[in-house]
C-alpha cells in the first residue's frame, strides 16, 4: 500500500460535534476490538541517539498494524551520524534534519514534510512505549479529524544500563513494559510540559510532572477549556496531518518551548485535546523542565509571551506590543466620514486591552497623487484618515482582511462612529471565556424602513469556534457556520450601548441605567438574533 496515495484521498465525512473540549460525546473502541484503517507516520526527532535503539525496539513491538506505520527518524546533526540499529519496525526511513536549520522543531517539521501518513504522531528518542501506545492514540483519529491526541508518560529516574532493544522488544511484545523499570505501579499517569513546573506524584524510580494532576482535574481534560492546549507535548502526540498544515507546522524558529506554542496554534485552529490514559511510555530519565525549571521558565515565558496571547499574565506590561495580538479589531470604512471612523479608531486604541491590531478596511488604492482641489476632493475624508494612521503600528490601512485572524485569538468587528468604553473589549472577552462563547454580537440600532429587518451589530468572534465551525462545514455540509458555533461554543447576543460601545454623539455619555432604558435595551437585544438571522438567509 501507498500510504502517500491514502494520505491524499478526500476527507471523510460529517464529523461529530464537540463543545468546547469536552470530547466525551466520542467513544473510542476498546484495544484489540477494532480493525485500523488509516495510516501514521511515527516521526522521531534525534540529536543524541544514545537511547534511541530502545525506543525502535518498542515501536517495532507495538500492536497497531505495521502496514500502516511508517516510522521517521530525523537526525538532527548527531555526530557521528545516525545508522539504524538492528531492531527496528518494517517500515522505517533515517532522514537527515532540511538545510539551514537545527533543534527539534526544524527536525520535527522536516520529519512531517516528508511523511506519508494520515497522521502524525511525535515521538522522543529516549521514549520506551507499551504495546498499544499506538494504537490507543489511532482509534481517536478515526473517529474525528480534529482531535490532538496526548499520550501519558512517566519519567524513568534510572534504568539498567545493560538493558538493550532485544529484551525492550520482548517486553513490550509480551505486555509487560513496567517491569523494565522496577515499579509496575500505573495508578498516576501525566505528561510533560514546559510551561508548568514538576510537581507531580513519585512513585520510587518513577516520577510523574504537573500536567497529570491537571489532567485528572479537568476529566481527562474534558473540562479544560481554552487552557487544554498548554499540557500540549511532543514528546508521544499525534494529529492528522491536514491539521498540521492547517495550523503552519511547528514554529521552527523556536528551541525551546516548541510543543507549547504548537498547541496552542492548534486550538486556535479548532482542535480538541485529548487525553487517553490508556496511550502509555517511559521517558527515559529526567527531561530538562524537572532538571532545569527555573532556567526553563525563565528562557521559555518570554518567547510564549509574543506568540501566545491567551497567557494574560506573562503580557504585564500594559502598552507594549507583541508578535501575535490578542484582538484584531476591523473597522469597514465604507460611507463612513473621518470623524466617525477616527473616533471608533482612537477608542479601541485607548483601551485597556493593549495588545490589539486594529485593521481599518478601505479602498487605499483609490487614493491618487496629482493635482486636486483638496478640500472638495471626494476621497477627502479617506485621505485624512490614512495621514492619520499611517504611521501609527497597531493600526493597519488594508483593503481587505483575511477570513481568519489566525493566529490571533479574537476578532471584534465594529461599524464606525461607535466608540468603545476604555474597559468595553475586556470585558467582554470576560464574558466569552467565562461562558465558553464562540461569538457574542453586540445590537447596536435596528435598520428599519428599507424593506427589510435588519440590525447593525458589533461582534466578538473567537479564532478557534469559527476554525472548528470551518472544519465541520468542510466535511459534510450542512449547517451554517454560526450554527455551527453555537452548537460547539455557544453564542450570545447583548445590548451594545448596556456594554460600553456607544454612538460618538453619546461616547461621553455613561450607559443608560434608568429601568425604561434598560428595559428597552433587553429588548433590543432579544430582538437582534431574529433579525439578523432573517438576514442571513436572505442573502445566501
Amino acid at each position: 500500500m501507498n500510504m502517500h496515495d491514502v494520505r491524499a484521498r478526500p476527507v471523510r465525512g460529517a464529523q461529530p460535534l464537540i463543545r468546547l473540549n469536552d470530547f466525551g460525546v466520542v467513544t473510542p473502541p476498546g484495544l484489540g476490538a477494532w480493525t485500523p484503517s488509516r495510516t501514521v507516520s511515527v516521526v522521531v526527532p534525534v540529536h543524541r541517539g544514545r537511547t534511541l535503539p530502545l525506543t525502535l525496539a518498542s515501536l517495532a513491538a507495538q500492536s497497531y498494524p505495521s502496514h500502516l506505520m511508517e516510522v521517521v527518524v530525523v537526525d538532527d546533526g548527531a555526530e557521528p551520524p545516525l545508522e539504524l540499529p538492528e531492531i527496528v519496525p518494517e517500515r522505517v526511513r533515517l532522514v537527515r534534519s532540511r538545510p539551514g536549520g537545527w533543534g527539534r522543531a526544524w527536525a520535527c517539521q522536516s520529519g512531517a514534510d516528508v511523511a506519508e501518513g494520515e497522521v502524525i504522531h511525535w515521538l522522543d528518542a529516549d521514549m520506551v512505549l507499551f504495546r498499544e501506545q499506538v494504537e490507543a492514540q489511532m482509534r481517536w483519529h478515526h473517529l474525528a479529524d480534529y482531535l490532538t491526541v496526548l499520550g501519558t508518560f512517566k519519567m524513568v529516574a534510572t534504568w539498567d544500563p545493560g538493558l538493550t532493544p532485544a529484551e525492550v522488544h520482548a517486553a513490550v511484545s509480551a505486555g509487560t513494559t513496567e517491569k523494565l523499570f522496577e515499579d509496575p505501579s500505573e495508578e498516576a499517569t501525566g505528561t510533560g510540559g514546559t510551561t508548568g513546573g514538576t510537581t507531580g506524584g513519585t512513585e520510587g524510580n518513577i516520577t510523574e510532572t504537573w500536567t497529570g494532576e491537571y489532567i485528572r482535574r479537568t476529566a481527562g481534560l474534558r473540562e479544560a477549556g481554552f487552557e487544554a492546549f498548554k499540557v500540549h507535548v511532543g514528546a508521544s502526540a499525534s494529529l492528522p496531518a491536514s491539521l498540521l498544515r492547517r495550523a503552519g507546522g511547528m514554529d521552527t524558529s523556536l528551541v525551546l518551548a516548541e510543543d507549547t506554542e504548537l498547541g496552542y496554534r492548534l486550538a486556535q485552529a479548532g482542535t480538541v485535546f485529548v487525553a487517553d490514559e490508556e496511550s502509555r511510555s517511559r521517558h527515559l530519565g529526567a527531561s530538562t523542565v524537572m532538571r532545569r525549571e527555573q532556567e526553563v521558565k525563565r528562557h521559555n515565558w518570554v518567547f510564549l509571551a509574543n506568540r501566545v496571547p491567551t497567557f494574560r499574565w506573562l503580557r504585564k506590561p500594559p502598552v507594549r506590543q507583541w508578535a501575535v495580538p490578542y484582538v484584531e479589531v476591523v473597522v469597514e470604512t465604507g460611507e463612513a466620514s473621518y470623524e466617525q471612523v477616527r473616533a471608533t479608531v482612537d477608542g479601541f486604541l485607548r483601551g485597556t486591552v493593549a495588545d490589539v491590531r486594529i485593521a481599518v478596511v478601505g479602498p487605499w488604492s483609490a487614493l491618487r497623487e496629482g493635482r486636486r482641489a483638496p478640500l472638495d476632493d471626494p476621497t477627502v475624508d479617506l485621505r485624512l484618515v490614512h495621514e492619520l494612521y499611517t504611521h501609527e503600528k497597531r493600526v493597519e490601512l488594508v483593503e481587505s482582511v483575511a477570513d481568519s485572524p489566525f493566529p490571533a485569538p479574537f476578532r471584534f468587528r465594529c461599524p464606525p462612529g461607535w466608540v468603545p468604553a476604555a474597559d468595553c473589549l475586556n470585558r467582554l472577552v470576560r464574558l466569552a471565556d467565562t461562558n465558553g462563547y464562540g461569538l457574542v454580537s453586540l445590537a447596536l440600532a435596528e435598520r428599519n424602513g428599507t424593506g427589510t429587518d435588519g440590525v447593525v451589530a458589533a461582534r466578538l468572534e473567537r479564532t478557534a469556534a469559527f476554525s472548528r465551525a470551518e472544519l465541520l462545514a468542510e466535511r459534510g455540509g450542512g449547517p451554517e457556520l454560526e450554527d455551527l458555533v453555537e452548537a460547539t461554543f455557544g453564542t450570545q447576543w447583548l445590548d451594545g450601548e448596556t456594554w460600553g460601545l456607544l454612538p460618538m454623539e453619546r461616547a461621553e455619555e455613561q450607559p443608560a441605567k434608568a429601568p425604561a432604558k434598560a428595559k428597552q435595551a433587553s429588548a433590543k437585544a432579544k430582538r437582534a438574533p431574529a433579525r439578523a438571522k432573517r438576514r442571513r438567509r436572505r442573502t445566501t
